[in-house]
């Protein structure tokens, strides 16, 4: 079925115009509040996907919570949610010559004319990208994955990081329709038009799924859609094991190192500030876990004073 929308949606686009000959559409990332599952619409405070996860296995990015026994590391876990609001979408082509190569270059994609036709290739796609494309293997992947797509972070209130997370790649899709995509100008709203060939086969997007053999892979998000990614997915967390007693930020960042082009980078953090409190303990982590409160959530934003 996802071959077939696959084969429909490139058979139906055409190359665009040369860059040289057109402005470009471009995509608009927008980092949702953090903890925010399908992002918001109201007060972010009431985004609650987070937790405090103690696991006995620190090796195991995929460890089940305890709440007794020995405890060898926590996690504060969270979902991050990035919306595309800008005029164009966000797509890019993956590719390798052959399967000796480990990894696929990746181009970006730009629509260049209003409703009009979309890159249907890596060769079509205008704009070489920094990043890669990988084939994650975990069990709980079996795909191929964005590098550089987005970051975590832990960071004093002065903006000091502590904490980054671990995770390394993202397979994007249409995952859900933001609050506000009603109001986007260029939102897939025929399914017949380019951006609506597009969206269909971006909803059912699984990135190569089970196919290391892939030579080529296409990810991305059309304007009016988000891709959000819960708490308990794998490295979907920061470690708070040796974070002592205090107040912090925690920053989501989509395009962290702008490697991939876009409108606006000013919307690509969302913040929380929260207040991490350990009881008096014993040594190791055996006897208590800590208290994490949120204080306050700034979304669109990189700090989070209280």
């Amino acid at each position: 079925m996802l071959a077939a929308a696959a084969g429909v949606f490139l058979a139906l686009s055409a190359a665009p115009p040369a860059v040289a000959e057109s402005p470009l559409l471009l995509p608009d990332l927008r980092q949702a509040p953090v903890g925010c599952a399908g992002g918001w619409d109201s007060d972010p405070l009431l985004c609650t996907d987070w937790d405090v996860c103690a696991v006995a296995d620190a090796s195991s990015p995929s460890a089940h919570c305890v709440t007794s026994g020995h405890i060898a590391a926590v996690r504060l876990r969270f979902t991050a949610s990035e919306e595309n609001i800008g005029d164009g979408p966000l797509l890019f082509y993956a590719h390798r010559d052959s399967t000796a190569q480990p990894t696929m270059t990746v181009r970006q994609a730009f629509q260049t004319v209003p409703h009009g036709p979309i890159p249907a290739s890596f060769t079509a796609a205008q704009r070489p990208s920094r990043t890669t494309a990988y084939y994650e293997p975990a069990p709980a992947h079996v795909h191929w994955h964005l590098l550089n797509f987005e970051r975590f972070q832990l960071r004093t209130q002065s903006g000091d990081a502590l904490v980054t997370d671990r995770k390394n790649g993202f397979c994007l899709g249409d995952r859900y329709a933001p609050a506000d995509a009603d109001m986007l100008a260029y939102r897939a709203r025929d399914d017949d038009s380019p951006e609506g060939k597009l969206h269909t086969f971006l909803v059912g997007n699984m990135c190569g799924h089970a196919d290391p053999n892939a030579l080529d892979v296409t990810e991305g998000i059309s304007v009016g859609s988000g891709d959000d990614y819960k708490y308990d997915v794998d490295f979907q967390w920061l470690d708070i094991t040796k974070v002592p007693s205090g107040v912090y930020t925690v920053v989501n960042t989509v395009n962290p190192d702008h490697t991939l082009i876009e409108s606006d980078y000013n919307n690509d953090s969302s913040s929380l500030a929260i207040s991490i409190r350990w009881p008096t303990r014993k040594d190791g982590l055996d006897a208590a876990l800590p208290v994490v409160s949120v204080l306050r959530s700034c979304p669109g934003r990189e700090r989070c004073p209280v």
